[in-house]
């Protein structure tokens, strides 16, 4: 499914499907992270009004989230893990206060070391998810074509589409913001993955079992 698709029924149960997804994956931990991002993260954030920030905490568990559902990269947890609480509450408030601008909320966080434009966008995901969607690799393709630039000018378009996107289906008479768009794509595109996954290890595993003779 691309950003293209037409169909509110598709997109309903792409995103009904999102959790059920997220198990399909079975990687350690990604259930309870996932439980974490989605509901808990959010509800932490807005507890602090009238000044909503992140801690340092919540932000290496962010990653681990982010990192799990998606690549793996520990350089960038640690990263993270080690950045001074002051400036990561310091950052991501400037961040949250700086929103609907997008663009200067970005900037606000990725001063942080560990935190490019995409970590930046599941911030600011958490906190507004009507506003900003998270900057995810398959969201990006679906939407983009692809998922290679991660750099603030894409982020601004992707959100933008996203946007755009979640206003079309809302005025179908659902309720959609930016990040319904982009977990529906991310559920519908790691849908269609499972599908054709277990048809290439079956044409593949002869010839799998013969390479590994070889080393």
């Amino acid at each position: 499914m691309d950003l293209e698709c037409s169909s509110l029924g598709l997109w309903k149960e792409a995103l009904s499907s999102y959790r059920a997804r997220i198990a399909s994956l079975k990687k350690n931990d990604l259930v309870s992270l996932d439980e974490f991002y989605c509901t808990q993260l959010p509800s932490l954030i807005r507890q602090r009004n009238p000044n909503p920030h992140i801690t340092t905490k919540e932000l290496s568990k962010l990653m681990q989230w982010k990192l799990t559902r998606g690549k793996w990269r520990p350089r960038l947890l640690e990263y993270v893990s080690s950045l001074d609480g002051t400036l990561v509450k310091s950052a991501s408030q400037k961040a949250f206060q700086s929103l609907p601008d997008i663009s200067k909320a970005v900037s606000e966080l990725t001063v942080l070391k560990g935190v490019g434009p995409a970590t930046a966008s599941a911030i600011l995901a958490a906190y507004a998810p009507d506003i900003a969607p998270f900057m995810s690799d398959e969201a990006m393709v679906a939407a983009l074509g692809s998922s290679k630039d991660y750099t603030l000018k894409q982020y601004v378009v992707f959100a933008s589409k996203l946007q755009a996107k979640a206003k079309e289906l809302s005025s179908a008479g659902e309720s959609f913001t930016p990040s319904d768009v982009e977990r529906a794509l991310w559920s519908a595109a790691v849908g269609a993955k499972l599908m054709v996954s277990p048809n290439q290890s079956d044409g593949k595993s002869s010839s799998g079992r013969k390479r590994k003779r070889k080393f």
